[in-house]
């Protein structure tokens, strides 16, 4: 039997222990090696603790202290955009590889299902943002087959699925996750808005995709998202289409306007409803904002595991 790879996680808060969870349950590539944090009442640290797994809530200088530490291959940060900095110095300098779940933004971005297989090699890899991991594969499938002049995601979820760092990180969060819409999803000009959602009982996530688009084939738009939409669904079982793609013609007769454009557009107008479920392993089902991204962190890792694991035995 292949030995697993381990992996710690620094972050006690929702996005950490959700994923920990996660690593523990469905992967059967890695291993959970530590489990860190700062507060060592924290729920995440004292679930860890009852579950087995390393812990330390010294931060990042407790992982390096750790017994176990040199036998740690990847490493996940869940804190915050400010604390990642330090942090993949330290992890690089020890020559751990790090996916980063802040939108710190200082490795390359990554969504699995549009450029996973190109960042595999990368140090340090970042995974975006949640509302990215949501909406850029939509973006990207749409550019794929119709010229994005220009793309636009909203995404809403629940007050109470963000934790202190979502909440530390709202304004990283639109500026990282508009810079890969474009660089990652391919349109010209990006924006991305997030909003909080106070209601109660709490909404699932819901987002919605808007691109500006040259003529092109309508089925064949609709049909690239959908495809879309499956492969994402492979990995996040609760990632749907809310409704059907919809798609307007805009004409000379009345052209748009928008801010972030020069002049006048006339061409195709796309919008994505989609709604994500969460699997419920730390969070109830309406934090579908958290499983999105840590269900893209943990195919990210098992892939690069595997791709380590190749080379080793080649």
């Amino acid at each position: 039997m292949t030995a697993k790879t381990k992996v710690a996680i620094i972050g006690s808060g929702n996005i950490g222990t959700d994923l920990m969870i996660k690593v523990m349950r469905l992967s059967n590539t890695l291993e959970m090696g530590a489990f860190v944090g700062i507060d060592p009442a924290s729920d995440g640290l004292q679930r860890a603790a009852r579950m087995g797994v390393p812990i330390t809530a010294e931060g990042i200088d407790g992982l390096v202290a750790m017994p176990g530490f040199s036998d740690i291959e990847i490493v996940f940060d869940a804190t915050s955009a400010s604390a990642h900095r330090r942090h993949s110095e330290v992890l690089l300098a020890a020559g751990k590889r790090v996916i980063d779940l802040t939108p710190a933004a200082i490795g390359p971005y990554t969504i699995p299902p549009v450029n996973g297989g190109d960042t595999l090699d990368a140090p340090n890899v970042n995974m975006v943002t949640c509302g990215g991991q949501a909406t850029i594969p939509i973006v990207a499938a749409i550019n794929r087959v119709a010229h994005v002049l220009y793309g636009e995601i909203v995404a809403s979820i629940a007050s109470k699925s963000a934790g202190p760092g979502t909440r530390a990180n709202i304004d990283e969060f639109t500026e990282t996750t508009a810079q890969a819409i474009v660089a990652v999803g391919g349109a010209d000009r990006g924006k991305a808005i997030i909003i909080l959602n106070p209601a109660e009982p709490p909404l699932i996530m819901r987002d919605t995709v808007y691109c500006l688009t040259d003529d092109a084939d309508h089925d064949a738009i609709v049909a690239s998202v959908e495809a879309m939409v499956a492969e994402v669904s492979g990995y996040v079982p609760g990632y749907r289409l809310k409704q059907a793609v919809q798609i307007e013609h805009i004409g000379s007769n009345r052209p748009l306007r928008i801010p972030e454009m020069d002049g006048e557009f006339t061409g195709l107008k796309v919008t994505v409803f989609l709604e994500v479920e969460g699997a419920a392993h730390y969070l109830p089902a309406y934090a579908g904002n958290l499983d999105i991204m840590t269900s893209a962190a943990l195919r990210t890792a098992e892939r690069i595991a595997l791709r380590t694991r190749d080379r080793l035995a080649a």
